[in-house]
């Protein structure tokens, strides 16, 4: 699951965006922990998502602070790669790479529709919103570049 745009905090870090995974609670944990110990270097999020935040789709080079279920700082991660592509063209590099366990396509795929068609996703979105293979996504690979806690 992509990072949420926004604010990032720490007093050296301030200006840098905050990388929010998931909504706070056990998925979150769990992406934060595979960005710490080096399984995750990939994440998907909806491009709707950045438009309906007025947010722009970030860039190769860009460095985010990736934060905690607490809201708190625990990382700082560096894009190295972002493409903007349908849904059904993700292929199982980058699945593999978010580095939730997904060993095929179809894996991760129902995962992330689980996520997108669940009851916080459609709280933010409506009861209507679904995703299929048209759908823009943004794909994002990083790197760690430091671990904050």
């Amino acid at each position: 699951m992509a990072p949420t745009p926004g604010r990032g905090g720490g007093a050296e870090f301030a200006e840098l965006p905050k990388a929010e995974f998931a909504f706070p609670g056990a998925l979150r944990d769990q992406l934060v922990g595979a960005i710490l110990d080096g399984r995750k270097t990939t994440t998907t999020g909806l491009l709707i998502e950045y438009e309906l935040e007025g947010s722009a789709v970030p860039e190769a080079g860009d460095r985010c602070v990736v934060v905690d279920s607490r809201d708190q700082p625990v990382a700082v991660i560096e894009l190295t790669e972002v493409r903007v592509a349908p849904l059904g063209t993700v292929d199982l590099v980058h699945c593999v790479d978010e580095g939730e366990g997904h060993r095929t396509v179809e894996e991760w795929r129902r995962a992330h529709e689980d996520f997108w068609h669940g009851p916080d996703v459609r709280a933010e979105r409506g009861s209507e919103f679904s995703v299929d293979d048209e759908t823009p996504v943004v794909m994002e690979r990083f790197r760690l570049i430091r671990r904050l806690s």
